[in-house]
């Protein structure tokens, strides 16, 4: 914005200097001294001599900008002041100094250019130096830019004008408006606008600043009489906002007589009725002056219609009747009458005066009058029996099916209906209007019956719809019934049964059958002849056509009982001399027997399995005979016998039951040199015998297999092991081994394997081939991980032989396994979690105690704080560092109890959160350091102590009056430095201005709650407070001050009652006719009222004063262009300077105006268009035409009344004219007109009766028109000529042109045809062109039916008043054509087409057709019969050969997309047009055969598996050989080409898996046939992992597909038993979907082990019910998913389920292994629990009496024992003693003897083990291959339950300690006593599995 000003600046920069220079110069010469003590400062300008600014005015440049930065130097250095020279506007500045040297220049007031447009100012500078008043200055030139900020305001000007509706373009007015702003922005341009959008009809220009606004289209008053333009004045701002000013023009159009009379009011359509009197208003039509500003006068008149009917009024408009109307009379159009009405002004200024016509249409309504008529008085019919439904009979001689009522609406509407029909026929249509053609037709076949009835009598009935006293008409009607072939040959007998022997002879009489048919001639049963014989012998058989004897006519083998004992065959006759109906009958040839054939054994040998020592067959051992004789007699009947080895066995004569006579012993069977094979032979031969004569034989051998049996059980080589071992023991080391011999001497049931039962606990594990028991990989031994804590282990070991299944026999051995605790675990904290603090806790106060807990017996704790490990955070959430705030010091934690208490004061504001690193350490460990760490978080709680503080002391501020509710007023806000900053506001102050607001009480927002009105409340005070949450509460207040401002609130509103006025209609302009009051309560400019007229409801003719209210005639008035207003009044405050922007109130009035009648309206003539026409023979005296006019004037004075007169062109005197009203006349003839036929024009005068009257005239032609007297004559065919038509003659073709000429002219002339009804409907099938007389076929013709049609064309004019006709015979001769198409013999025939075969390659031929068409002497030879593929092809697969009639295929086949097609041929003789598609078979139409194309299958598919992974589970109890899972795959091609096999690929891989080292041969074998996968080792319990292998599968061509297999083995408790309300059958059928949709669920792979019937509680089977038992695989790692995780997984997801579920009736979900808890009853084991409780019950209460009786007697004992024999009580054996509940730590050797008799109970002696139900362990108890252990052989001799070893527990010695030392030892008890095991195990031979269950659960 700086620069420099050229010329003038440039002169003052000089000035300026020398001022400088010279002011210099003399403070030189007087103050030498101070010249060189002081250098005066300077400006720095860049070398200029005067800074210069442009800044521009208003909002642009706003006060406080930055103007301009001042730069000053002094060589002293010393600090500057800038500053401006006092004078004229130096007050717009301020200066600010900053950095010693430089200064600010800011704008102090606001810059306007229009006020001033440039600032010279002086700036001045100092070092303080310069003494006072003294200053360098500078020059500084401020140019102030004009903005847009000014609006263009007009000059007066006039603002109505008025002008003349045909003004021609012109200028009308010039308007003129001014700009205070300079350049563009102070030039203005006009535009103009007018209210209503018609811009087109006034333009204005600008023209030297001034807007020049001229008319530039055409007015019309009519279209608007009243223009409000809007002048806009703007100025030329191009890109910034352009100011506008408005000026307001309203432009009156005054009206000129231009204009034609204008309809107001035409009822389109008016109804009378018929039987109205003479003289009856009809309706009534007013017209007014086109010209609304002149409004003449109009009068009416009728000019065309039936003007002898109505008359009009020629003042009113009111048409009325003239005569007695008839709405059935020809001589109207159906009782419509189209009248047309004339209205013509009474002007005196134009002639002829303008006149309007409209038409209006007169119904006349009907009264019920006629009857409905038939045309015939009867009616004779005929149809064909069985017609079907809907067929129309055929009416006979010269029966008319018409019926008439020309009565209009529901008095014409008749209804038609039969009687005395049974139901048989209808009447269509069942109602008819006026006149109906009516069709009698079929509706129920079924009676229709040639051989019950020949004819048929009913009335046929046509009555009106009407509901009061309906008319009818009744008629007569004969249907006559025509024979058909309808009847099929009966069979006698609905199957014909014979028998014959097997050697009959050739002639023999086989069987004789025989027909008959109801049907007359040969259509009936003279005419029936055998055609057919078909069936399996049928070729060797004869059957008689006329007689249907059969017999046997070939000597051919064709009876053989033994291959058919039955024959069936198939007999067709047919009616018609075999050429009719058919019908088939079924014909069974019964074969008799000879005794021919042996005894044949089903078998060629029979093999059957015997077990050892069983006395039955395995499976019973049926053999079978059979006997191809006859059953039931001797030559059937077999004995069986046994003819070697019956010394051991016998079988039953007649049911071939084989048995042992006595059980088997394997061993003393032969082995035959073979050893170790457990099956062994036995032969048999056995002979079948029937009793026929002579009797036959025949002989059959049987192979037993005697099997052996498992029954030596393994026994192991000692009773029961022990051992003891460190805790610390590595996984893997072998412990001991146990050995087992099995006494069987095959194999396998002499082969032993080893299994931990239970107690392992996953800790142990066992070899199954050498039974070498170790420690478990991963197995921790330590007691304390253990819960409970565990440190013996009785290990349940079994031996098992190879028997299957039940077979299996086992031993246990008991294998004790003590583990010895080792020093090694680490303490661990107690989670030290979060604690609060307040700050300013008193010095010393424990705030927490930390703990730790060690599980080594004696650890030695010490606790510490680690500062490494601590940190303090802020408020803010910074860290604090120690060496800003020693936080640590804060607290001090005691070593030895863990207590932490508070050493130093805390302070919130320095640090809130504090973590506090904690350390313990055990200083008693062994080995290295034992220590653990854990974070202590101490939140240090707020106080408080600080007031909340408002922003600003005090708040303003203003809002208008009647602000809406929730407007925002201001928004307090107060702030709080304490941690309570939740601060709540509230109000104080008088209730009369609080509760006009709403203060947020949390945000401090202040709204407006309720009205505010001004007037009564101009401010609002208050005091808004503000409190802190905290204890106790602090606050604060603030004042707030509300301005409220005025607005506009109140409606003016009328004073007085004026409502309505009067006015002539002459009234001249400016008349006063009203003085309309309005008051606004509101004051100033709110409360000025202001008058406005609406100019839609005055239309220009009145105007209202804005000021006074004064109501005024504005234009002259026309009481025929509007008679009334309604004027609306308004009234608004605040217009001039809120109407514009919708600042402005108003009220509204409306005052009606009625404008009172003068004659100044001349009658308007309706116009009669063109000539009325009459004919010569018009009657004297009758009607010619109405002539119609209208007066504008009012009707009910005679101003509105008009009089007609014929003023000339009646100079014969033929007509004349009659005032039929006085707005109405007709013209009558009155002398004969005939021979004076001619065109006459009259002139009609019309005349109103007002003072002077107006005249007007018209001119009307009449034309007399010559009469019709000629009929046509037909010229073309000749009568009774004959025409020939083929037979299959298309609908629409032409059959014949007639051709008739008129010799009248005109409509007289016009010739038209139609065909006449005749007897026998012929000219129903035929149609006849009514205007070029063309013949056309409209029915298709069979000449069957008829051959003859008699047509009669009639030949008619269009003349008036009566057509003349005359008539045409023709005869249609039909000739004959081939009627039927071939048809086939058959319905359905069968194709086979091969897959992949190339199209075309393959055809097959499609079965031939008949014609049944009789062929005549004069016919052409039969036509060629064409196939077509009718339905079934619409993917256009196949084609067919037309003519070859040969089907193949275009598209190759696939039979496993279709296996089979349905195809649809027709057979056709029309070989050129494809016949159309069908898509339902029809088997009652012998043109369309049904085709059935099988496709032959060609091995192209692949088997493909149905999934790419197979998963599956084995339990480790299974047994060696089961079948667990399947794998499936799919071919989808049939037969031989989808037998499939599947093979077991590559190796099977083991992942994760243990104790399956020594499996040599694969554990699995997939079963080609099936793709089962069996077992093939014998899984352990310890044995874990999963295997993979991959399969193949392939079918007889080799194509082939793998998958993969994955096989996981899994403990019995790791299943989960899903119990479903279904039976296993159905659950199989959809396990996959169970499968599927659990495992999307879960995320899981799902794997099913077995189904199972549900087993209840007390053991009974549900068949309702299905147990599934399956397994969840982790898809992560491939592990077994255990029970709780997929319980917990399925509750999980259980609503997911919900639909699974449902669908699958899943009742419970539970784990598997309790299948395995059976009891006998739910009742008896409720029993058992309470009998067993009252048991322990009575048991404790007995002891403790026990113990309280005897403890005085033992008291002296007890002391005496306290002194012990064998030295010092406090041994590690006697502490270890002393731990144990309820044990004498005194119980060693020397111990008082009494206590220990309660050791001696016989519970001890028991040698039974603890449980025998135990279930079986996890994975983790099975094999690890170890080696080496010793065994001692004093375990046996040690004590008897071989459970209670205990070891030398000294520090320092973990070694084994012997057994002999551990036996005598012995006599303590510890928490795994013989005492409280024996407790438990008698309590097992109570009997209840579920107390032994819960006892097993606790010991693991």
């Amino acid at each position: 914005m700086a620069g420099v000003r050229s010329d003038s600046a440039a002169q003052r920069k000089t000035r300026s200097a020398c001022r400088g220079a010279a002011l210099v110069l003399l403070i030189s010469a007087v103050f030498p001294a101070a010249t060189v003590a002081n250098s005066p400062p300077r400006f720095l300008t860049d070398g200029q001599a005067e800074i210069v600014l442009r800044l521009k005015e208003g909002p642009e440049t706003p006060v406080g900008s930055l103007l301009y930065r001042l730069r000053g130097v002094d060589t002293d250095g010393d600090s500057l002041t800038f500053g401006v020279r006092e004078q004229l506007d130096s007050d717009i500045l301020r200066i600010e100094n900053f950095a010693g040297n430089q200064a600010s220049i800011y704008l102090r007031k606001p810059l306007d250019r229009e006020e001033k447009e440039e600032y010279t100012l002086v700036l001045t500078l100092t070092d303080g130096h310069l003494g006072d008043g003294n200053y360098v200055t500078q020059s500084l030139f401020i140019l102030v830019e004009d903005i847009n900020d000014n609006e263009p305001v007009f000059k007066p000007y006039q603002p109505t004008i008025s002008i003349e509706e045909n003004s021609p373009p012109g200028i009308i007015t010039t308007v003129e408006a001014t700009d205070q702003d300079e350049g563009s922005y102070g030039q203005v341009v006009y535009h103009l606008q007018e209210t209503d959008g018609d811009n087109d009809v006034f333009s204005i220009s600008t023209v030297n600043g001034k807007g020049v606004i001229r008319l530039s289209g055409h007015l019309d008053y009519e279209r608007k009489f009243l223009y409000q333009l809007r002048v806009l004045a703007t100025d030329r701002a191009n890109n910034e906002k352009v100011n506008t000013g408005t000026a307001a023009i309203l432009v009156k159009v005054i009206d000129m007589e231009d204009q034609p009379p204008e309809f107001v009011y035409v009822p389109p359509v008016t109804r009378v009725s018929e039987d109205a009197v003479i003289g009856t208003s009809v309706l009534q039509v007013k017209a007014v002056d086109g010209d609304r500003g002149i409004n003449n006068k109009i009068s009416y008149s009728l000019e065309k219609g039936t003007l002898d009917a109505f008359a009009i009024d020629s003042a009113t408009g009111v048409v009325y009747t003239k005569e007695k109307l008839d709405r059935e009379s020809p001589l109207n159009s159906n009782g419509a009458y189209i009248l047309e009405v004339t209205a013509e002004e009474e002007s005196s200024s134009i002639s002829p005066a303008p006149s309007a016509t409209t038409e209006v249409t007169v119904i006349v309504t009907d009264v019920n009058d006629e009857i409905p008529t038939f045309r015939s008085e009867k009616y004779i019919c005929e149809v064909v029996e069985n017609a079907q439904s809907n067929t129309p009979v055929t009416f006979l001689e010269d029966s008319v099916p018409e019926v008439y009522d020309h009565d209009q609406g529901n008095n014409g509407t008749f209804e038609m209906f039969l009687e005395g029909d049974e139901g048989i026929f209808e009447v269509t249509p069942s109602r008819g209007i006026n006149e109906a053609s009516f069709l009698i037709r079929v509706k129920d076949p079924k009676q229709l019956d040639y051989e019950k009835n020949i004819v048929m009598h009913f009335t046929l009935i046509a009555k009106e719809i009407v509901p009061y006293s309906p008319k009818h008409r009744l008629v007569p009607v004969t249907v006559h019934i025509k024979d058909v072939n309808d009847n099929f040959p009966e069979f006698t007998k609905a199957v014909y049964n014979v028998s014959i022997k097997e050697n009959a002879a050739i002639g023999t009489t086989v069987a004789w059958v025989q027909a008959l048919d109801d049907d007359s001639g040969n259509l009936g049963t003279q005419g029936i002849r055998y055609t057919s014989l078909g069936g399996s012998v049928s070729e060797i058989l004869s059957l008689d056509p006329v007689t249907g004897i059969i017999t046997i006519k070939s000597d051919t083998p064709g009876f053989d009982r033994e291959l058919i004992s039955k024959h069936y065959l198939t007999v067709e006759a047919r009616d018609d001399l075999g050429n009719g109906n058919r019908n088939t009958v079924q014909l069974i040839i019964n074969v008799e027997d000879e005794n021919d054939n042996a005894p044949v054994f089903s078998r060629s040998k029979y093999e059957a399995r015997l077990l050892e020592n069983h006395p039955v067959f395995e499976t019973p051992l049926v053999l079978e005979a059979h006997d191809m004789d006859l059953n039931g007699t001797n030559n059937s009947d077999i004995n069986y016998s046994i003819i070697s080895g019956y010394e051991n066995f016998t079988i039953h004569p007649k049911h071939g039951l084989l048995q042992p006579r006595f059980p088997v012993d394997f061993e003393h069977l032969s082995t035959d040199g073979l050893t170790g094979i457990n099956v062994r032979t036995m032969n048999v031969i056995v002979k079948a015998e029937d009793r026929g004569h002579p009797s036959l034989s025949s002989e059959v051998g049987v192979i037993i297999y005697v099997q052996d049996v498992n029954d030596f059980a393994p026994q192991f080589e000692h009773p029961h092991y022990k051992r003891s071992i460190p805790e610390d023991t590595l996984g893997g080391t072998s412990i001991l081994k146990v050995k087992a011999v099995d006494g069987d001497g095959s194999s396998p049931n002499n082969a032993v394997v080893y299994r931990i039962q239970s107690g392992a606990e996953d800790k142990f594990i066992i070899d199954a081939d050498t039974g070498v028991i170790s420690v478990a990989h991963g197995a921790s031994l330590d007691p304390d991980r253990t819960d409970p804590k565990t440190s013996v282990y009785n290990l349940e070991v079994l031996a098992l032989d190879g028997g299957i299944g039940n077979d299996q026999l086992f031993t246990k051995v008991v294998v004790n396994i003590t583990v010895l605790d080792v020093n090694n675990k680490p303490p661990v904290f107690t989670e030290p979690g979060v604690i609060r603090v307040r700050e300013n806790t008193q010095v010393g106060k424990y705030v927490h105690q930390v703990t730790a807990i060690d599980l080594d017996d004696n650890p030695i704790l010490r606790y510490r704080i680690d500062p490494n490990n601590s940190e303090g955070r802020s408020e803010e959430g910074t860290v604090v560092k120690i060496t800003d705030y020693n936080y640590i010091s804060i607290f001090k934690l005691d070593p030895l109890n863990g207590l932490l208490e508070i050493a130093k004061l805390l302070d919130r504001e320095r640090v809130e959160t504090i973590r506090l690193g904690l350390i313990v350490e055990d200083i008693a460990a062994v080995k290295g350091e034992q220590n653990a760490t854990a974070v202590l978080t101490v939140l240090v709680e707020d106080e408080n102590d600080n007031n909340p503080k408002f922003r600003r002391p005090y708040y303003r501020r203003s809002i208008t009056e009647n602000s809406k509710n929730g407007m925002t007023i201001i928004n307090v806000v107060a702030d709080d430095p304490d941690k309570n900053r939740t601060i709540t506001y509230s109000l104080e102050g008088p209730h009369k201005s609080t509760s006009l607001v709403y203060l947020d009480p949390e945000t401090g927002e202040i709204v407006v709650a309720n009205k505010i009105d001004r007037e009564q409340t101009p401010w609002l005070n208050f005091t808004v407070k503000a409190t802190d949450s905290g204890v106790p509460p602090r606050s604060s207040l603030a004042d707030v001050f509300i301005q409220i401002l005025d607005e506009n609130d109140n409606n003016p509103y009328f004073v007085g009652d004026v409502t309505s006025i009067s006015v002539r209609e002459d009234a001249p302009i400016g008349t006063e006719i009203a003085i309309i009051q309005a008051k606004d309560a509101d004051a100033g400019d709110f409360g000025k009222v202001t008058y406005l007229l609406d100019r839609m409801s005055s239309k220009g003719k009145f105007q209202i004063h804005p000021d006074n209210g004064i109501l005024n005639v504005s234009d002259k008035l026309d009481r025929e262009q509007q008679s009334s207003y309604m004027l609306i009044i308004e009234a608004w405050d605040n217009y001039q300077f809120g109407y514009s922007s919708g600042e402005s109130r108003n009220a509204f009035k409306q005052i009606g105006v009625t404008v009172i009648d003068v004659n100044d309206e001349s009658p308007i003539f309706e116009p009669v268009y063109g000539c009325i026409i009459i004919t010569e023979f018009h009657e004297v005296h009758e009607v010619v035409t109405l002539i119609k006019a209208s007066d504008a004037d009012d009707p009910d004075t005679p101003n509105g009344k008009i009089h007609f007169s014929i003023t000339s062109g009646n100079a014969k005197g033929l007509f004349a004219i009659e005032n039929l009203d006085f707005l109405t006349g007709r013209i009558i003839t009155l002398k004969p007109l005939k021979g004076l036929y001619g065109n006459y024009s009259l002139r009609i005068q019309a005349k109103d009766l007002g003072t002077p009257p107006n005249i007007a005239v018209m001119n009307i032609s009449i034309c007399v028109t010559d009469f019709n007297d000629n009929a046509p004559v037909f010229v073309n065919p000749s009568q009774n000529v004959t025409v020939r038509v083929p037979e299959n003659t298309t609908v629409g073709s032409s059959i014949v042109q007639v051709e008739a000429v008129d010799y009248d002219v005109g409509l007289n002339a016009a010739v038209r045809y139609r065909l006449k009804p005749d007897p026998t409907g012929s000219w129903k099938t035929f149609h006849i062109n009514d205007k070029t007389g063309v013949i056309e076929l409209k029915e298709p013709l069979d000449r069957e039916k008829q051959k003859i049609y008699e047509l009669r064309v009639e030949a008619y004019d269009l003349g008036i008043p009566t057509p003349l006709s005359s008539d045409l015979d023709l005869i249609v001769y039909v000739r004959n054509v081939n009627d039927f198409e071939p048809q086939f013999l058959i319905d359905e025939y069968l194709v086979n087409f091969t897959e992949h075969v190339k199209p075309g390659k393959e055809r097959q031929k499609i079965v031939e057709t008949i014609d049944r068409d009789d062929v005549d002497d004069f016919d052409e030879p039969s036509t060629q019969a064409c196939y077509f593929i009718v339905g079934g092809n619409e993917k256009e697969i196949f084609a067919i050969e037309q003519y070859e009639h040969e089907l193949y295929v275009q598209k190759e086949l696939d039979r496993e997309e279709y296996e089979s097609h349905i195809l649809i041929i027709k057979a056709s003789e029309d070989c050129l047009h494809h016949p159309g598609n069908i898509s339902v078979f029809d088997p009652t139409d012998d043109t369309v055969l049904r085709v059935t194309v099988n496709v032959i299958d060609v091995n192209d598919n692949r088997p493909l598996f149905v999934k790419r992974v197979f998963t599956g589970g084995i339990t480790t109890d299974a047994d060696f050989g089961t079948e667990f899972m399947q794998v499936k795959a799919v071919d989808k091609d049939i037969g031989i080409n989808a037998e499939i096999r599947y093979y077991q690929i590559d190796e099977i891989h083991k992942t994760l898996t243990e104790g399956l080292e020594n499996i040599q041969k694969p554990p699995f074998i997939v079963n080609e046939e099936t793709g089962g996968i069996i077992l093939n080792f014998d899984p352990q319990k310890g044995m874990k992992g999963y295997f993979d292998f991959m399969v193949l599968v392939n079918d007889t061509d080799g194509l082939l597909d793998t998958a993969k297999v994955f096989i996981y083995l899994l403990r019995e408790d790791q299943r989960v038993r899903f119990v479903l309300r279904q039976h296993p059958s159905e659950v199989r059928e959809r396990i996959e979907i169970f499968r599927e949709v659990l495992g999307n669920v879960t995320g899981a792979i799902v794997n099913i082990d077995e189904y199972k019937i549900h087993e209840n509680h007390d053991g009974s089977v549900d068949k309702t019910k299905t147990d599934l038992y399956l397994h969840l695989v982790n898809k992560r790692d491939n592990s077994i998913m255990e029970v709780n995780d997929v319980l917990r997984l399925v509750d999980q997801n259980i609503e997911n389920l919900d639909g699974l579920f449902k669908d699958f009736n899943v009742l419970d979900t539970q784990p598997a292994e309790t299948q395995l808890l059976k009891s006998d009853s739910e009742d008896l084991l409720l029993m058992w629990l309470m009998v067993t409780t009252i048991f322990l019950g009575i048991l404790l209460i007995l002891v403790i009496s026990i113990c309280l009786s005897q403890r005085a007697r033992y008291q002296r004992q007890i002391k005496a024992a306290t002194v012990s024999a064998f030295g010092s009580n406090t041994s590690d054996l006697n502490q270890i003693g002393g731990r144990v509940p309820n044990t004498n730590k005194h119980s060693v050797e020397g111990s008082n003897p009494i206590w220990m008799q309660a050791y001696e109970n016989e519970w001890y002696k028991e040698e039974d083990s603890l449980s025998h139900t135990s279930e079986r362990d996890s994975l983790d108890e099975n094999a690890v291959v170890s080696d080496g252990l010793e065994q001692n052989e004093e375990d046996s001799k040690t004590f008897v339950d071989d459970q209670n070893h205990y070891v030398n527990l000294k520090a320092g010695n973990p070694n084994i300690v012997s057994e002999t030392a551990i036996d005598k030892e012995q006599n303590n008890l510890n928490t795994n006593s013989t005492y409280h095991q024996n407790i438990y195990h008698h309590m097992s031979k109570l009997g209840n599995p579920l107390i032994m269950k819960k006892l097993e659960t606790t010991e693991l």
